[in-house]
């Protein structure tokens, strides 16, 4: 009998250290102001690291060109917090980025195909509210090395303005934790 109780002494609090949410789904709340859906999945792989990976659809116009088409973004995780396990608090975050769209200037004078790969880190910070609501904001530096083939006009005819080069990569998110 002392034996059982040693054991639930010793086993419930490592139980209790572990994070129980270990997957989260989330939306990026900024998104919609420039006509994007931005989703991802984040899954922990221990108590300083997770693996997340984003989708986005864009419907975006940047000066007089409009962009239509997905991108995706892996991302690895490494949460700063000695205290608190992962996926809560401060985190760093180097990723990647592809993106793939068509592109039109503005009364249709140009078209073509948009395919960027790029990355950049963030910088962010995440919290679990009663280990099921996910609320997490980010930011960092990004740059995108984009190859524009034009089908309709001239390459001058599209304003690609931060989906090529350097730019800043931020975010508001809002999930659910399982």
């Amino acid at each position: 009998m002392s034996l059982i109780i040693l054991s639930v002494i010793i086993i419930l609090p490592a139980k209790a250290d572990e994070p129980v949410s270990q997957n989260i789904i989330k939306a990026n709340l900024f998104s919609p102001i420039v006509r994007t859906g931005s989703f991802f999945y984040e899954r922990v792989l221990n108590e300083d690291m997770s693996f997340q990976l984003g989708f986005f659809y864009t419907g975006a116009s940047i000066s007089e060109t409009s962009f239509r088409g997905v991108g995706i973004t892996p991302e690895f995780r490494y949460y700063l917090s000695e205290t608190r396990p992962a996926p809560s608090g401060v985190f760093v975050a180097p990723y990647a980025r592809y993106q793939n769209f068509s592109i039109t200037a503005e009364g249709e004078s140009g078209k073509g195909t948009f395919s960027g790969i790029g990355g950049g880190l963030l910088v962010g910070w995440q919290t679990l509210l009663k280990n099921t609501i996910s609320l997490e904001g980010f930011i960092g530096p990004a740059y995108t090395s984009a190859n524009v083939k034009v089908t309709d006009g001239d390459e001058e005819d599209f304003e690609l303005g931060f989906f090529d080069g350097f730019g800043v990569r931020f975010g508001f998110t809002v999930g659910l934790a399982f």
